[in-house]
């Protein structure tokens, strides 16, 4: 089932993170979701079946300074490698678009490593219909 996210998922969400890369604790999780989840211009869908997360889709909403159409930008995205191959991660892409629609987004974007281990990743991106053409470019404050 696909569902809104909860900040009681704070702790199912933790295997979520280590699959995606970032390790993060269950407090972690539940402080950075109090901020998201009050927040109108984001939103977190997860897919839950026999009361375990087995993955989740975060994203939001953004206006653009160069053109007139607003785009949804997927922040988190993962499957849990176990459940990889059933369809969960295609649901919840369709569910994104569905939230990126009903607010007026013409364009859902998300950035991608460029290791060589992200090709299985960007194939399932180009299945879903993204286009790769951007690099993004990064600098820590």
């Amino acid at each position: 089932m696909i569902r809104s996210v909860k900040l009681e998922d704070a702790e199912g969400m933790v295997p979520l993170m280590v699959a995606l890369g970032y390790p993060s604790s269950k407090n972690q999780i539940k402080k950075r979701l109090q901020s998201i989840v009050s927040q109108r211009y984001y939103q977190t869908y997860v897919y839950e079946a026999n009361d375990e997360l087995l993955g989740m889709i975060g994203m939001t909403f953004s206006e653009a300074y160069h053109t007139d159409e607003p785009h949804v930008r997927v922040i988190a995205f993962v499957v849990l490698e176990k459940e990889q191959g059933k369809g969960i991660g295609k649901m919840l892409m369709e569910k994104a678009g569905e939230w990126a629609v009903t607010n007026g987004a013409k364009t859902i974007m998300l950035n991608s490593g460029n290791r060589s281990e992200r090709k299985k990743a960007h194939e399932i991106y180009h299945s879903f219909g993204f286009e790769g053409r951007a690099t993004g470019f990064y600098k820590r404050l």
